[in-house]
């Protein structure tokens, strides 16, 4: 792929995550005004989208049942139960992501 191309996909790209943000301000100016349909997908979108996350980081580590398994799970709930407890996202993160790494330096 040529420089020219790249940029040129690059732009696109942006303009079109661009795009699927401001379109729906746009279409819908007042939340009041929005159909119960795009209301309801905003309110489910997302912890959906989270859970298939969830799911396709765990596919691998489920089928075999080892130490990292273990590590994983327990770093996954580590990360949960303080999102719940706290709900700070970023302390969350780095909670879940030391215990991750903490726990396979020991194993």
């Amino acid at each position: 792929m040529s420089f020219d191309e790249q940029v040129i996909t690059i732009a696109i790209a942006a303009l079109a995550t661009m795009a699927t943000r401001f379109v729906p301000f746009l279409l819908f100016p007042d939340p009041d005004t929005a159909p119960v349909f795009v209301t309801r997908l905003g309110e489910f979108l997302p912890p959906a989208i989270f859970v298939i996350l969830v799911v396709y980081c765990y596919q691998d580590e489920l089928t075999q049942l080892s130490a990292t398994t273990v590590i994983a799970v327990v770093a996954g709930l580590a990360t949960a139960g303080m999102q719940w407890w706290r709900k700070n996202m970023l302390l969350s993160i780095v909670v879940g992501t030391v215990l991750y790494i903490g726990l396979l330096q020991l194993v």
